[in-house]
């Protein structure tokens, strides 16, 4: 199985080897590494020149955020599952890949996630958070829960059938686009017990209250865009207990 693993960057430089090394030095032997950047002024082109021949394609430009970029590198694409790695985040294990591939296999889901731990910005060995998940099941999102976004593999029909990341949203998109997959359409999932991502902290929708309340409000949104009506989890208590790791 051809798997398609796009990382978006921009100014990237601080993070960006461990991320392009955790993807180059998976054991599974066919995987087609994109990297969208959007015009990056530091090191991160001359990072992404140093392994430019383990990497299947690269587009540098200006664009109109995250997500746009997202989808730029999913139309770029051939592989036949697509995963996001976030430059910020790496994969702890050589195997993570192979494993995904052979649990697709095996379940012939449609899509599949697995748990995901936040780690120090400056020291990876140092776990700031465990972000464990669960089996799906349909009672799950009006609860308000998510898959770990990063951990998230899907069959590139999916895209075709049901669309890419809605950039109406600036920093739910990914909420939006699982909650339409799994909820919506309610396409087929699979669930690894295991980490598969590493994230550093210090992510777009969590850097700030403010912007924590502003993710809040898109996360509703995204129930409203797919003309659902979100539970009374989404709309009070997900956001207060969200909001507890800033006191």
């Amino acid at each position: 199985m051809k798997v398609s693993i796009i990382t978006v960057t921009f100014n990237s430089a601080a993070t960006l080897e461990e991320t392009i090394l955790s993807v180059i030095q998976q054991d599974h032997n066919n995987i087609e590494y994109i990297i969208v950047d959007g015009g990056s002024t530091d090191n991160t082109l001359s990072i992404i020149e140093k392994y430019k021949n383990k990497i299947a394609k690269v587009i540098s430009e200006k664009d109109d955020g995250l997500y746009f970029a997202i989808n730029k590198g999913i139309a770029l694409s051939t592989g036949e599952l697509i995963g996001i790695l976030h430059s910020d985040d790496f994969y702890p294990d050589t195997n993570i890949i192979s494993g995904i591939v052979n649990s697709i296999a095996a379940s012939g889901a449609e899509s599949c996630y697995g748990d995901l731990q936040y780690v120090d910005r400056s020291n990876e060995k140092k776990v700031i958070r465990n972000w464990k998940s669960k089996p799906y099941s349909e009672d799950l999102f009006p609860k308000g829960w998510m898959p770990p976004h990063p951990t998230f593999f899907v069959n590139r029909n999916c895209y075709e059938k049901y669309g890419m990341y809605n950039t109406q949203l600036r920093s739910s998109a990914d909420y939006e686009l699982m909650l339409r997959f799994l909820f919506k359409h309610k396409i087929s999932t699979a669930y690894i017990s295991k980490v598969l991502v590493k994230m550093r902290t210090g992510g777009q929708s969590n850097v700030s209250i403010s912007n924590r309340i502003k993710a809040n409000k898109e996360d509703r949104l995204a129930w409203k865009l797919n003309g659902l009506t979100p539970g009374l989890f989404t709309t009070i208590l997900k956001p207060l207990s969200k909001l507890k790791q800033y006191f």
